[in-house]
């Protein structure tokens, strides 16, 4: 098992956050992991991606040319990576941020509207949990129980209104995979 992915968004959209938890939860049930995020110099509203890779073998190289998976949270995320995303691979867009969603042939879509099911949750901070419940959903590349000891234990005495509300994203995301 090997899967490329590439989070990305505008800067505090939690692009790298995803891939940081997602490898976390990886690398916890023992698997091969690399992070390696790139982003603009401005600290809100550049430009963050993250290309994180998960494997059962030795990774050869962090660098991703043709993600499995993408997780898209804006329109020049989109725009940039999805040509590039493998034939049979996953896109994952956030629908309030991309306007203009062009599908590419041989991959499949989850068009999500993350800023709306987030506000309903109560928290637009956790808009980037959902990408990952979507990929647990429909790939299985961690396990939702690895992800939530791995929340719980970094949240539950900082913020335990905020990680009820991270899990709960998580949910909705696995919910919206297996029912599509």
């Amino acid at each position: 098992m090997k899967s490329e992915m590439v989070f990305s968004g505008f800067g505090g959209q939690g692009a790298l956050t995803i891939g940081k938890f997602i490898a976390q939860s990886a690398m916890t049930e023992g698997k091969n992991v690399s992070w390696l995020p790139s982003y603009g110099p401005e600290m809100r509203g550049g430009t963050a991606n993250v290309a994180t890779v998960i494997s059962d073998s030795p990774i050869a190289s962090p660098l991703v040319s043709f993600p499995d998976i993408l997780v898209a949270l804006n329109q020049p995320s989109l725009d940039k990576f999805a040509p590039d995303v493998k034939k049979g691979g996953i896109v994952i867009v956030n629908s309030d941020m991309c306007p203009e969603i062009n599908k590419i042939d041989g991959l499949t879509y989850y068009v999500v509207p993350m800023n709306q099911i987030s506000s309903e949750i109560g928290d637009v901070k956790v808009l980037n949990m959902i990408p990952i419940g979507i990929i647990i959903g429909k790939t299985q590349t961690i396990k939702f129980e690895t992800i939530e000891a791995y929340l719980t234990k970094a949240m539950k005495e900082k913020n335990p209104a905020l990680l009820e509300k991270n899990l709960k994203a998580i949910q909705e995301g696995i919910k919206i995979a297996t029912e599509a």
